[in-house]
């Protein structure tokens, strides 16, 4: 079986592991939402305080009640670690980092790079990476492409090795009509195969998957 079937049974089964990296106000929503549809998740932070907050099954984000993080938590759904080299254990891993503007309004690329360089490290064939973080068109195919294939030992191809996305995150913190689950989501990947895995995988725990051509439309999608 081929990676690209692999995932997809793993999709199927809800056997998937995933990935969140960074617990702020994108990425705790998201894995309250994965473990809601009843898929393991494990977080990865920097900072101690919100993962031991997590793994006591109390929430820091005004949209996630602490009781649903403490009931996936109870579940065996949701856990949290600084250690990143838990990401050899996830099939999935969504970038969900700050991307703050500088003085110059052009985005401080630093968390993303830091995150990929961690994936990358540990990237194991069969993994799919989805960048979440606001960022500009080809972010994702000209910076985190090639840091994962060199990362790999240059042995690992996208869209049969591993597959890679983009999809934009559209939170509105303190909404209570749209959140994670209803807001549209955007996707679109390096090739094909990723792009379809992405809707898959999406369409586990979210309403509606909105799949595009390539990553860089999904990267504008965020901007316009």
């Amino acid at each position: 079986m081929n990676h690209f079937d692999a995932l997809c049974r793993k999709f199927e089964d809800r056997t998937v592991v995933c990935g969140v990296v960074g617990l702020g106000y994108v990425g705790l929503p998201l894995a309250t939402e994965f473990a809601r549809a009843g898929l393991k998740v494990l977080g990865f932070d920097v900072t101690a305080g919100k993962v031991d907050m997590l793994n006591r099954g109390e929430s820091y984000i005004q949209d996630v009640p602490t009781e649903t993080v403490a009931g996936h938590v109870k579940n065996g759904l949701l856990s949290a670690t600084t250690d990143f080299s838990r990401l050899a254990e996830v099939d999935t891993i969504n970038i969900c980092v700050p991307t703050p503007l500088r003085k110059t309004k052009d985005p401080d690329m630093s968390f993303i790079v830091a995150a990929a360089e961690q994936i990358a490290r540990y990237l194991r064939p069969g993994t799919l990476i989805i960048l979440e973080s606001t960022t500009y068109p080809g972010t994702t195919d000209e910076l985190l492409l090639p840091m994962f294939e060199k990362g790999a030992d240059g042995k690992l191809r996208c869209g049969e090795d591993f597959f890679l996305c983009f999809s934009p995150e559209r939170v509105d913190p303190g909404n209570p009509k749209f959140q994670t689950y209803n807001i549209p989501k955007v996707v679109g990947g390096i090739t094909p195969p990723c792009t379809e895995l992405g809707r898959r995988f999406y369409a586990l725990s979210l309403e509606t998957v909105v799949p595009v051509t390539s990553t860089s439309v999904a990267e504008m999608v965020k901007l316009l």
